[in-house]
């Protein structure tokens, strides 16, 4: 059987992200400046990416950040700087919304010439790490690795840990019946996409929650035979109250984006387990684009 083109995209990460911090000293020009207030807007794994981003710059101390989903935008409300992630340019709700901001505007893509790059008033290229799958994972975490660039964040520390995360055993996971992904901070949207993924490669029950607030409902569905994984920032006492219930607690000691590497793994792992084509999930595309 042929390699799935994610297991190839997935393996290049670690490099993608060193590609795309040494892209800094070309595009922070057009990256968000310190103090300014800026929404960050995408669709589906560009949407849990620009949360992630939205929390960082904050903790950071570079103004006011705020991430939507990009049909859910509110065009009302005053920003200086709009960043669009979309991977393939060509998202209608992102080209809706750019044709109709009334700010300045920054698209990230892997395409360089797509509609999106068209219309946005500036517009950077990860041309490096786009995909053939229609599951996204290079490029979502290459986005994310250049806006923590601009952050000040160590990039190549988190790109050998990226190293690492592909050399764990994921094999013992693979038997659980459900998943639940935890978060803290900016990594409560990496476990959205880490969810996401299992989702839409495997066709898998799995769930994401801030790791603070599984304890206030979500713990219940937590059993043997099922998984609790926490990305980043593990509370207090949490391990303890998950394995009382007999599910298995899973939590790598790596930068929280190397952390979804791993489950990006596992999801792939599961969709192969399950016979299924983890390129091309079921009733997807690379893109959704609307009728008119």
């Amino acid at each position: 059987m042929t390699e799935p083109f994610v297991d190839v995209e997935i393996s290049t990460q670690p490099q993608t992200w060193r590609t795309a911090a040494a892209l800094l000293p070309e595009v922070a020009e057009v990256l968000p400046a310190a103090g300014a207030r800026v929404a960050v807007v995408g669709c589906g794994t560009s949407w849990f990416m620009a949360q992630s981003y939205a929390v960082l710059r904050e903790q950071a101390g570079q103004g006011e950040t705020d991430a939507f989903a990009g049909s859910e935008f509110p065009a009302h409300r005053p920003y200086d700087l709009v960043v669009a992630i979309s991977r393939s340019g060509t998202t209608t709700e992102i080209i809706d919304l750019l044709k109709a901001s009334r700010v300045p505007t920054l698209l990230i893509t892997a395409v360089a010439d797509s509609p999106a790059a068209q219309i946005a008033g500036a517009s950077i290229a990860l041309d490096f790490a786009d995909e053939q799958s229609v599951v996204q994972t290079r490029f979502a975490t290459s986005v994310l690795a250049l806006l923590r660039a601009h952050l000040g964040d160590d990039i190549e520390s988190a790109a050998r840990d990226a190293e690492r995360a592909l050399e764990l055993d994921i094999a013992p996971l693979l038997g659980a019946t459900q998943t639940t992904f935890l978060g803290r901070g900016w990594t409560v949207g990496l476990a959205a996409e880490a969810a996401l993924k299992t989702r839409e490669a495997a066709q898998y029950w799995s769930e994401s929650y801030p790791a603070m607030d599984y304890r206030h409902g979500p713990l219940a569905i937590a059993q043997s035979g099922r998984n609790v994984w926490a990305l980043g920032e593990v509370p207090d006492g949490l391990a303890d109250d998950v394995a009382a219930t007999g599910a298995t607690f899973v939590h790598h000691d790596l930068d929280p984006l190397a952390g979804l590497i791993v489950a990006q793994r596992f999801a792939v792992g599961l969709a192969k387990a399950r016979g299924l084509d983890p390129d091309h999930p079921r009733s997807l595309s690379r893109s959704v684009i609307l009728a008119d």
